[in-house]
């Protein structure tokens, strides 16, 4: 697409600009080497020191967000927008304090310091008991950068937009009657130093290319959409745009739209199902991965999408059967490319590889410096050191940091290469169910609903025709229980969110489940379809 092309429709579109804000912020950031960044943190943390803290971190972070927008043949929406600041989170008196400003000068960074110490101080006379931190190996250089080969941010936006309107073209070709595409980039810069002895610079990026297609039956008395599912965002550069072949696959994902029209509405009832991983990682993410967060389960999280079934924790922590012996969910921030993949968390801890679940039974939980010790008689039985798991993020540098999710993936088979096929032929009566689609769980992760994208009937071992309208029930351990088969190594896909909520204030960060297809037994299914 020409540059006089892109300006003239996107003017009469009316596409919403937003440029890189900041002023002369960004452009001290952007100017300065490495070794401004260490000295700013090193000023802030010597401040904080001086003012009486006993632990002090700092991050210096730039955050660049790229978003742009399109149906059919318009473009709806451009947003470009650059964050830069540093934020100073300090231990005193046995309490937290945090402050942060975009203002990049050494003075600012001793005033900062000292308020965050003053807060901690005025926090202390409401604390129930000091703040103990896990101990964590000090980095003195770390350097670490997602795998990318190509830049998103360095590619012009007239070929970004060229590549959707063409993948929109595509789809109404095929049948579609409106087509909803987009991209999203985001780069984080971070600088992170603490009191301890850590310094570590990062980059991470993550990309998602997007489409939505809807087909419209003749005379409007039906609609049904189909999304990109199969396409999932990742931590990679603009080569998983172009590996996404949106425009290859265009025309496949508006033909489904058009089939689900005539497809067969589903009858309610017990079902077998076998879920794909495009679909299965969003019911890993809510009915697993956030039950098992530690400050859900011991209450400090409750505001944001609730709590969590898994309390007491002493009445659960290697006694409770979550699924079946075939079940092992690991954490992990290490798979390249998976979007919570880091060198280091916010606390300066490398992450490291657990099952929370092992054979089916709960086995650990996810953690920060601050909540490890809270486990501490727990690991001491089972003979583990008391340490963090690696799990603090912050959405940007005027955030403070707290426990977030890490890449939790559901591991395949442990003894063989179980193939999808091999799942489909045990079924008699069931559902093939590929896609996220409407969902619902209630505050303790424990009852569920789900849809999906694209629904085929599974009869006598093979898989028929079209099925619509489909939900399915749960109860999170009756529903892992019910899975009594799962796909080998070569079926395991990786999915994931790109912006997963959690805390008041609310913050956003980014999560890849991976996993293979699953069998599920006798499961629940419901008719989510309207009649006039």
């Amino acid at each position: 697409m020409k540059r006089r092309d892109f300006l003239a429709t996107s003017a009469a579109v009316g596409a919403g600009l937003i440029l890189p804000h900041g002023g002369a912020y960004a452009t001290t950031l952007r100017g300065r080497p490495d070794a401004d960044h260490r000295e700013l943190a090193m000023r802030a943390l010597d401040a904080a020191r001086g003012a009486g803290a006993s632990y002090a971190d700092v991050r210096v972070s730039r955050n660049r967000n790229q978003s742009l927008a399109t149906r059919e043949r318009q473009i709806t929406s451009f947003e470009d927008e650059e964050t830069f600041g540093f934020g100073v989170r300090v231990l005193a008196n046995g309490a937290w304090g945090f402050a942060a400003s975009r203002d990049l000068s050494l003075d600012e960074a001793d005033r900062v310091a000292r308020q965050a110490v003053s807060q901690a101080r005025a926090n202390a006379a409401g604390r129930a008991r000091p703040v103990e931190l896990a101990p964590v190996e000090a980095v003195a250089d770390g350097r670490w950068q997602s795998p990318i080969e190509i830049d998103p941010f360095s590619v012009a936006i007239e070929e970004k937009v060229g590549l959707l309107l063409q993948a929109n073209e595509a789809a109404m070709g095929a049948g579609a009657r409106f087509v909803n595409s987009s991209m999203f980039f985001v780069q984080e810069e971070k600088t992170f130093a603490s009191t301890e002895g850590s310094y570590t610079v990062q980059t991470l990026y993550r990309s998602y290319p997007q489409m939505s297609v809807t087909a419209v039956a003749q005379g409007g008395g039906d609609f049904q959409q189909r999304q990109s599912t199969p396409v999932q965002p990742m931590g990679l550069g603009y080569e998983h745009v172009r590996d996404a072949d949106l425009v290859g696959n265009a025309a496949k994902w508006a033909q489904d739209a058009v089939q689900k029209l005539t497809a067969k509405p589903v009858q309610p009832g017990r079902y077998d199902l076998v879920l794909l991983p495009s679909h299965l990682f969003l019911t890993i993410h809510e009915s697993v991965a956030h039950p098992t967060e530690l400050d859900r389960i011991m209450g400090y999280e409750a505001n944001y999408a609730g709590t969590s079934f898994i309390s007491p924790i002493q009445d659960y922590l290697g006694k409770f059967r979550y699924g079946q012996p075939i079940m092992n969910i690991q954490a992990e921030r290490s798979a390249p490319g998976s979007l919570a993949t880091v060198g280091w968390d916010d606390e300066g801890v490398r992450p490291d590889e657990y099952l929370i679940v092992k054979d089916g039974v709960l086995n650990d939980l996810q953690t920060t410096r601050e909540q490890a010790p809270m486990l501490a008689e727990w690991y001491r039985q089972s003979g583990k050191p008391v340490r963090s798991h690696g799990n603090s993020y912050a959405q940007r540098w005027s955030d403070v940091q707290f426990q977030r999710m890490p890449n939790v993936n559901l591991m395949p088979h442990p003894e063989r290469d179980v193939t999808l096929d091999e799942m489909v032929e045990g079924i008699e009566n069931g559902i093939l169910i590929e896609g996220r689609g409407s969902y619902s769980i209630d505050q303790q992760r424990y009852n569920a609903q789900f849809g999906g994208q694209v629904f085929h009937e599974i009869r006598n071992g093979r898989v028929t025709g079209m099925l619509k309208d489909v939900a399915y029930q749960m109860r999170t351990p009756e529903f892992w229980n019910s899975m009594d088969l799962i796909g080998g190594r070569s079926t395991y896909e990786v999915g994931g969110s790109f912006n997963d909520g959690k805390g008041q204030p609310s913050q956003s960060n980014a999560v890849s489940h991976g996993c293979p297809p699953a069998r599920f037994r006798g499961v629940n299914v419901i008719n989510t379809g309207r009649q006039a």
